[in-house]
């Protein structure tokens, strides 16, 4: 059990390190949190297991810090909220390579990222200059089944 945390404790140093980022307390728990779970978080989960040590304000701008280093990704739900997901090793401060597909359990409605079925290419008209392709199934997840 020690080893497990201290294994994930410096994977999430090795991250933030990686990144250029001071290792600050907000982006340790909120990193943990995504290192924890498998599935992605909104705000609201975020806030709540955070605990009271850090506000709205805070959560948002770490959120917001590791968007833009490539740490994790946004998932626009279908009701116009914002979940967010730990990206995988080749994502960057140039541009996130999150080109999977999210899954939305119908029942525990936990959305998970499906790393390994690619999105499709889009072949757009000409003229047309596409910047993200999102593509979500909704479903029953293999833990609800």
């Amino acid at each position: 059990m020690k080893q497990a945390k201290a294994t994930a404790h410096t994977r999430l140093i090795k991250i933030l390190k990686q990144n250029s980022l001071n290792i600050t307390e907000s982006r340790k728990k909120i990193l943990q949190l995504f290192l924890e779970q498998d599935g992605a978080l909104a705000h609201g989960d975020i806030e709540k297991r955070a605990g009271e040590k850090f506000d709205r304000v805070t959560v948002y701008r770490t959120l917001q810090t590791f968007v833009n280093k490539g740490i994790v990704h946004i998932i626009p739900t279908a009701d116009n909220a914002i979940r967010y997901a730990l990206c995988k090793d080749d994502c960057s401060e140039v541009g996130h390579d999150d080109h999977h597909i999210h899954f939305v359990c119908d029942n525990c409605h936990t959305t998970y990222c499906l790393d390994d079925i690619v999105t499709p290419d889009i072949r757009l008209p000409k003229g047309y200059s596409g910047r993200h392709v999102e593509m979500v199934v909704e479903g029953i997840c293999k833990n609800c089944k």
